[in-house]
């Protein structure tokens, strides 16, 4: 039969481990308030946050053609873009326009070591979102999706989710870089982090 320790034995043991936790507590303590203080002084300044911030218009203006259902059943949505008109005209009146953007944004900002690598992780992951946007296009170019009959609900369907899939991650980042946090976005946050060192 095992013994229990003594009240003695007990006491002294649980006096020693109050003594050690206090003295490590402050020093924990101090480590947080230094953490806290650390990543207070390293949230990026506005001119940063907007530049983050304007890559993410490339997979909006990209998306664009996947919510053209969705503005069907909601024209109020497309007031919220209203504002972007004039840009997303622009983006589309030149020929190989957006190819001239991507590749503008990706050698100008995501290879460019003079921006923070806030800046330029939000850009790799516009870029990134706006390269997996050509997987429904090709997709839908090999399928040869039927705009009757049953087919069409799952055509309209898959745009809708493409759309709000785009929507949501580009306002997500935008949101995000304006407030100085970091976006994660689904599928593309940990290939962005591999490609900017």
């Amino acid at each position: 039969m095992i013994a229990s320790p003594s009240p003695l034995l007990w006491g002294a043991c649980s006096a020693k481990l109050r003594t050690a936790s206090s003295a490590i507590s402050p020093v924990s303590r101090s480590c947080r308030s230094r953490s806290v203080t650390v990543f207070a002084q390293s949230k990026p300044d506005i001119p940063d946050r907007v530049i983050a911030a304007l890559p993410y218009l490339i997979p909006l203006f990209d998306g664009l053609r996947y919510g053209k259902f969705f503005f069907m059943n909601y024209p109020a949505f497309a007031q919220i873009l209203a504002p972007l008109g004039p840009a997303i005209r622009l983006y589309f009146s030149f020929p190989f326009a957006s190819l001239i953007v991507f590749f503008a944004v990706y050698a100008g900002i995501v290879n460019n070591t003079n921006f923070d690598r806030y800046v330029r992780y939000n850009a790799m992951q516009a870029v990134l979102l706006s390269i997996i946007l050509i997987v429904p296009g090709l997709l839908e170019s090999v399928l040869k999706p039927s705009l009757s009959g049953p087919g069409l609900p799952i055509y309209i369907n898959a745009y809708n989710t493409i759309w709000l899939f785009v929507f949501t991650c580009v306002a997500y980042g935008i949101g995000s870089c304006l407030v100085g946090t970091t976006a994660r976005l689904p599928l593309i946050a940990d290939a962005a982090d591999q490609q900017i060192r």
